[in-house]
């Protein structure tokens, strides 16, 4: 009966687990250039991305189905903030349209919960999408500057807070 939703939902886990291993990646980058701040922010994504994939596990337990954890996409070496910054923007987005349709699917399969959980999801996408693109500004706008200034913030917290 629910078939189509735990399809959905693990193909969700997927994406949520490639962009995991993506942000952690740049996280791992940027923290080792000294950009202590902005890798920060990398790494609290990927620790909120691994919360919306365990949401999406036991929405599939809930359902009777199997967790599938499958890698969505390989990690791709980036070395450049700015460059990052652009891609962390293009997850999100993709990840926006992605979950929006899947919880248009879920309504017409009967599934409110699962509609909810998505629609829960593209806010918080949504949120990180938007701490992305400030600082993809940021750097745009101040360039080698700013990213000098976080050199010597050390473990001061997140970026651009």
């Amino acid at each position: 009966m629910h078939d189509k939703s735990i399809e959905i939902l693990n193909e969700a886990i997927a994406d949520e687990i490639g962009a995991i291993h993506q942000y952690m990646y740049f996280h791992f980058r940027l923290d080792d250039l000294g950009y202590t701040p902005l890798a920060n922010l990398l790494k609290q994504t990927a620790i909120q991305e691994m919360q919306h994939a365990e949401m999406l596990a036991e929405r599939i337990l809930f359902l009777g189905g199997e967790v599938e954890m499958v890698v969505g996409r390989e990690t791709e070496k980036i070395h450049d903030a700015e460059a990052m910054l652009t891609k962390a923007k293009t997850l999100e987005q993709e990840t926006i349209e992605m979950y929006n349709r899947f919880a248009v699917e879920c309504s017409n399969n009967a599934d409110s919960v699962s509609k909810q959980l998505f629609e829960t999801l593209v806010a918080a996408e949504e949120g990180h999408w938007d701490q992305f693109d400030r600082q993809a500004e940021f750097v745009a706008r101040f360039g080698e500057q700013y990213l000098a200034l976080q050199s010597f913030q050390g473990g001061s917290g997140e970026a651009g807070a």
